[in-house]
């Protein structure tokens, strides 16, 4: 599933293109995605788009009645093409503009979404319990330790929940626990608030230092030229298991925490 830095890589690359351009038609091809795409999405045709913004794993693209949310589910791609393009299969929907481009979202297994936010309209429910983004000031450390008093969840459950922060998804939460060298399977409330400190910071220049390597490319995902994600190509732990640790050479462990495959070094993080 693409996680924040794919996302982020998605909105910079369809940017160029689509911001204050002009929406000419919306062509749906497949209405049932993980939720129905309504109809008040055609209200978007012929306005111009005058932002794209990220909010945790969803696209934004704003426009003076409201805005086109999307969201890549696990499979969902994203493509700049021109607007008379050949389909290929699963592509679901376009977003053709005046400009002769046209934004193709691809999903093979349909758990994407397309939604319509209104002007005025109360939020929609998506967005209602999120938490900080973790590329920005209200997110660090200090924030960490004080959500995470009285949690009994392993650290790696608490740092990927949503409601503490978005978007540290499996692969940089593993990442980041281990530079941080905290064991994943630790209880939230047992880590001492100096490695809080330390694992905010390492979240940020982890989530940064992958948006500038285009993301991560593991099975689906693919920058909106068609580009690879490289950061893959510097995971540390994520993936490796009995491979031999980068920093003491002992095999790299996996275990199960909350259905999710989770990589760790036994020596480096306790």
């Amino acid at each position: 599933m693409p996680e924040l830095p794919e996302v982020e890589v998605s909105r910079l690359g369809i940017t160029p293109y689509l911001e204050h351009q002009r929406i000419e038609k919306i062509i749906v091809r497949q209405r049932q995605l993980r939720w129905l795409i309504p109809q008040d999405i055609h209200l978007a045709e012929g306005l111009l788009i005058h932002s794209i913004r990220r909010r945790a794993k969803y696209l934004l693209l704003d426009t003076e009645l409201g805005s086109i949310i999307l969201h890549l589910g696990m499979s969902g791609r994203l493509h700049i093409v021109p607007s008379d393009t050949e389909l290929k299969k699963h592509d679901h929907l376009d977003i053709v503009m005046d400009n002769g481009h046209c934004l193709r979202f691809n999903d093979a297994r349909r758990f994407g979404a397309c939604l319509w936010q209104a002007v005025g309209q109360a939020p929609l429910s998506i967005f209602s319990a999120l938490g900080p983004e973790p590329l920005t000031d209200d997110f660090d450390g200090n924030l960490l330790y004080q959500r995470s008093r009285n949690k009994s969840v392993a650290v790696k459950n608490f740092i990927m929940d949503n409601k503490i922060v978005v978007g540290v998804g499996n692969i940089y939460a593993n990442e980041s626990l281990f530079l941080a060298g905290i064991d994943p399977r630790k209880s939230a409330d047992k880590v001492k608030k100096k490695d809080y400190l330390q694992l905010g910071l390492i979240i940020k220049q982890v989530l940064a230092h992958a948006i500038t390597q285009g993301g991560t490319t593991l099975k689906d995902f693919a920058q909106a030229d068609g580009k690879p994600g490289y950061f893959a190509q510097e995971l540390r732990v994520y993936g490796r298991l009995n491979q031999p640790c980068v920093n003491c050479t002992k095999p790299i462990q996996s275990v199960i925490i909350g259905q999710r495959n989770t990589f760790y070094c036994d020596n480096c993080q306790k």
